[in-house]
């Protein structure tokens, strides 16, 4: 079965939503062994949509349409694709008595133009809404075609779509059946990147990736590198089986900038880790602002772990709350090693917790310096153990912008935090990793 997914609205076009629809749906129908062949965004057009709706018959099975299933004017998805098929609109009672259902318990008053949601062509199956007013259509307008066609239609509104998709992964189930397919499954795993670029990464794998079945590509992240490895089988246990050995060899090969999968994200995989090993973090931040005290207390049940962070911009509080000595800002300045070394020892030691984490840079855009870049930064790790201390340095693209510097930043820093609790973690500046103590404490 090979799909086109058709996204209705002129609010599409124009950039003001973003169309998450289309992948979403592309995701559930790999999992039925559906090939999607073709994304559209059409306005709110009955001409254009019939353009769209020609075309697509001529080259897919099936045909989905997300948006334009709502109560006003411009929403008129279901009335084109009925006009289309010269079919009469009739009115479900169901539908009307849902309708009338939600605005009673909320106790809101119904205008008459909300019943035009219940409408459906002819001869299709409605596609209840369990939380909102618009219902979709299931139907088979295979004799209108002349050759095996189906169709689908869903609100544009994401969580209305998700809690529909049931009821229509079920009709392609069942025209699946229909047809006697014997539907293969695609399953995709997300291997996550981080301190090596998507060219390098690509060197690295190019064998694997000239393979039919897995396939293996890359593709470039916010601030990471992702390698997707998908499988076709008969079952999602035999896919499964298919990427493991693959998956093995990449890490065999790119171990060292792995941080996990799918989902993941980096600050989920240093909390396991936290966790696991019963560590509390301190971080001291500067050029950071609490971008990594934030994305580490995103995790759910990150009290196990963060106790107390600071974020130290000023000079006079790195001395004051970290125990910076002043020599030390005035010799070396403040985005320097040096100081990222005290910062993170005097963030372990007055906490006393078992790992101090410090960064401070150059966010930009300005600021920089020949010496010291717009994108400059150091890390300080101290810990666990009283006479561990790592040091590091970060160069990223000036030309970025200062949050996405920013968040470059928070990548390396958490980066570096899970590689030293992996037993990883190098020092750049092995003369300061023998200090035990913060000099100024």
């Amino acid at each position: 079965m090979k799909a086109h997914i058709i996204a209705v609205g002129s609010e599409l076009l124009i950039g003001d939503v973003i169309n998450s629809n289309a992948a979403w749906i592309s995701r559930q129908l790999a999992n039925l062994g559906v090939d999607v062949h073709y994304h559209v965004t059409v306005g709110d057009n009955p001409a254009r949509i019939h353009g769209v709706m020609a075309q697509a018959i001529e080259q897919s099975d099936l045909l989905i349409f997300t948006g334009g299933l709502g109560p006003t004017e411009d929403d008129l998805t279901i009335a084109t694709i009925a006009d289309y098929f010269k079919t009469p609109l009739i009115s479900d009672p169901e539908s009307e008595r849902t309708i009338k259902s939600y605005f009673i318990a909320r106790g809101m008053p119904m205008s008459a133009t909300n019943l035009k949601q219940a409408k459906k062509p002819d001869g299709a199956i409605t596609v209840t809404n369990p939380i909102g007013t618009a219902p979709g259509i299931a139907w088979d307008v295979s004799a209108k075609t002349g050759k095996t066609t189906c169709l689908l239609t869903f609100p544009g509104v994401p969580k209305e779509l998700y809690a529909m998709w049931p009821q229509g992964a079920e009709f392609i189930r069942q025209k699946q059946r229909d047809a006697h397919e014997n539907a293969e499954v695609l399953v995709s795993r997300y291997l996550h990147f981080f301190g090596i670029g998507e060219s390098k990464l690509g060197e690295l794998l190019a064998d694997l990736m000239t393979t039919a079945n897995p396939t293996v590509a890359p593709y470039v992240g916010h601030a990471e590198v992702k390698i997707r490895i998908a499988a076709k089988a008969q079952s999602e246990e035999q896919a499964l089986a298919m990427i493991e050995p693959v998956k093995a060899e990449i890490l065999n090969r790119c171990g060292d900038y792995y941080y996990g999968d799918d989902d993941a994200t980096l600050e989920q995989c240093v909390a396991k880790l936290l966790t696991a090993k019963g560590y509390s973090l301190a971080v001291a931040e500067s050029c950071t602002g609490g971008l990594i005290s934030s994305r580490l207390t995103d995790v759910p049940g990150s009290s196990a772990f963060t106790f107390i962070n600071m974020t130290t911009y000023g000079n006079l509080e790195k001395t004051q709350y970290l125990g910076v000595r002043a020599e030390t800002l005035k010799a070396f300045g403040a985005v320097s090693p040096e100081v990222a070394a005290e910062m993170a020892l005097g963030m372990r030691e007055k906490t006393g917790h078992t790992i101090g984490v410090s960064v401070t840079g150059i966010a930009g855009p300005d600021g920089g310096s020949e010496e010291k870049p717009v994108g400059l930064a150091y890390v300080g790790i101290a810990g666990p153990g009283p006479g561990a201390l790592y040091v590091k340095k970060v160069l990223v693209n000036s030309r970025y912008s200062r949050p996405d510097i920013k968040h470059w930043f928070s990548q390396y820093v958490l980066s570096f935090v899970l590689q030293n609790l992996r037993g990883k973690l190098e020092t750049e500046y092995p003369a300061l990793a023998g200090q035990a103590v913060s000099p100024g404490l």
